[in-house]
């Protein structure tokens, strides 16, 4: 019986679920599923410029299973970028590395700092500008 999966820890959410390609309709595409995993992997090693070491330790997995993932999902954006397909980011092994809550009014996730009634700062300073 093979070990059970370790979870990934992810820092924080991307900001969109996904990409379509520029130019075609996005119902007439067809889709690449990026995990939240491969996402993080990409973000640390290319956005944030991380050996994949230091990558590997934030997300407390191996180096050789961070290289893995990065792998998979290079070849899934590479996959999506020369076939004109919309990569959507989402399932995987993951867990955030703090509490993060959904917004009740732009479904945006934040960190457990929202109010009583479910809504995030953004939302809020919202609702002050429109009274005021």
């Amino acid at each position: 019986m093979p070990r059970p999966k370790k979870k990934r820890k992810i820092k924080n959410p991307p900001k969109m679920l996904g990409f379509k390609p520029f130019g075609i309709r996005f119902c007439d595409t067809e889709q690449v599923v990026l995990q939240y995993e491969e996402y993080e992997t990409v973000k640390l090693v290319i956005y944030d410029k991380l050996s994949q070491g230091i990558a590997a330790e934030m997300m407390e997995i191996s180096r050789p299973t961070l290289t893995r993932i990065y792998n998979s999902a290079l070849k899934k954006i590479g996959k999506a970028f020369v076939e004109g397909k919309s990569i959507f980011i989402k399932g995987g092994d993951f867990e955030f590395g703090k509490e993060l809550l959904k917004c009740k009014e732009c479904f945006k996730l934040v960190e457990a700092t929202i109010s009583s009634n479910n809504k995030c700062v953004d939302c809020l300073d919202n609702d002050k500008q429109i009274k005021e």
